[in-house]
């Protein structure tokens, strides 16, 4: 095992340390230099030099050492710290929840599968928000299988080709209402057919479900529910949208370890950019989810924030932009990511000893893919602590080079978001780690 340059770099992290690999793919004219008034960099040479919070070291300073000390100290240590300056603080599981089974198995997709449909709802009041579950199983199964479950930056009836879906309406952001959703697969579609035939489950929802994607939704979503008496404004720690995202892919795991046809402990989450960096927060924050798969989750997500490169706190959190999907702490940090308790490499640290596949494009610099791929590294000692394989590796490797370990990152040729070869990568990852029955 190669760990020797992966500790060094976790413990020293400056740019100039691993900085060795590949030279950085060059700034497309479609990248933006200016956002919000802030200019973005893509130099490498500007990136500067920066230390990360050390996952193993606790707040007193004093090393962790020992498996007991991460799980009864640091981990505690630093989810509170994504939850106070950087995704907000949820709630529980609410008390009222309950499952709606509206479709219990029609055969679909050519009869390559089973379908379920699932109403999840958090209270007895009607008005509030629910999530409308769509999920597929493998016709042939016998046994409860692992699920492949994504959230969806769309209605559902566009993520596969099945008349049989009950149809989804979306919220629009100009009218504040929601509208029956346009025709288009955009992020969202799934490779169902490929999951099914390796064996897994595959079930999604329409993220907009739980909390509208703009910031004068508010009042439409679960947040808004929560508030206390009185209260007209977010507390400096108050939950986020992403947190609301995250909150409700809990959610559905309480459904699924109801279900007797899916396999609970096996649900690997995914999600595309934002909701990559849900899913992210979702899988370190609840460590049922059995893995995570994070595309271009960028900053915010797994790129380190103290590299000036690509998207930054200040870009997410400018009032035009971001600041409701956050904690409005996180604000406080905009220009100064290196004044923050926390950075990617301990969102990585959280995910431990969980395989993670961090999926990136070459061409994506507003996400930085390189700055994803150090969080990994320097995340690398705490799955090592807990017994698993880190990357094994500083090398930041070249597009289409998978490396497929405990901590998992492969890079496409392109852009933001997947291309229809990633899912290839994705079924070899759940494969390796989720076992599925053949």
């Amino acid at each position: 095992m190669k760990r020797g340059n992966a500790l060094l770099c976790c413990l020293l992290v400056s740019s100039s340390l691993c900085a060795k690999a590949q030279t950085p793919s060059p700034k497309l004219k479609s990248e933006p230099t200016v956002v919000a008034g802030i200019p973005v960099n893509y130099d490498e040479a500007k990136v500067g030099t920066y230390t990360l919070p050390d996952a193993l070291k606790l707040s007193n300073g004093k090393p962790v050492r020992n498996v007991k000390t991460w799980y009864t100290k640091r981990r505690p240590e630093i989810v509170a710290m994504f939850e106070t300056q950087q995704f907000g603080r949820a709630p529980g599981r609410p008390a009222d929840e309950s499952f709606e089974v509206t479709d219990n198995g029609t055969v679909a997709l050519n009869g390559k599968a089973i379908r379920r449909q699932v109403t999840i709802s958090f209270s007895k009041d009607q008005s509030w928000p629910r999530i409308h579950l769509l999920i597929y199983l493998p016709a042939a199964a016998r046994k409860p299988v692992p699920m492949f479950f994504s959230i969806n930056f769309g209605a559902v009836q566009n993520a596969f080709d099945d008349p049989g879906i009950t149809p989804d309406e979306v919220w629009d952001p100009k009218t504040n209402t929601k509208i029956p959703a346009p025709k288009g697969r955009g992020f969202g579609w799934i490779d169902v057919e490929r999951l099914l035939d390796a064996g897994f489950g595959v079930a999604t929802f329409y993220y907009g479900e739980l909390d509208p994607d703009y910031a004068s939704g508010f009042t439409n979503g679960i947040r808004a529910r929560y508030l206390n008496p009185g209260q007209t404004e977010r507390a400096p720690d108050d939950w986020g949208s992403i947190a609301a995202w995250a909150w409700g892919m809990s959610r559905v795991e309480d459904y699924f370890e109801t279900d007797k046809s899916i396999d609970a402990k096996r649900v690997a989450i995914h999600g595309i950019s934002r909701l990559g960096k849900t899913v992210m927060w979702a899988g370190a924050h609840d460590q049922r989810f059995a893995a995570v798969i994070a595309s271009c989750s960028g900053e915010g997500g797994a790129a380190l924030s103290r590299r000036n490169y690509g998207e930054t706190i200040a870009h997410l959190t400018a009032p035009s932009r971001y600041p409701y999907q956050f904690a409005e702490n996180y604000a406080k940090y905009a220009g100064f990511p290196d004044t923050a308790p926390m950075d990617a490499n301990l969102l990585v640290a959280l995910i431990a000893p969980r395989p993670l596949l961090l999926q990136t494009g070459s061409t994506d610099q507003w996400s930085d893919p390189k700055g994803e791929f150090l969080a990994e590294v320097a995340a690398g000692p705490v799955y090592t602590l807990l017994g698993k394989d880190g990357l094994d590796t500083d090398a930041w490797p070249e597009a289409r080079q998978p490396i497929l370990h405990d901590l998992s990152y492969y890079m496409h040729e392109g852009g933001h978001g997947m291309v229809p070869s990633d899912w290839e990568i994705y079924v070899r990852f759940l494969q390796m780690h989720l076992h599925p029955e053949q």
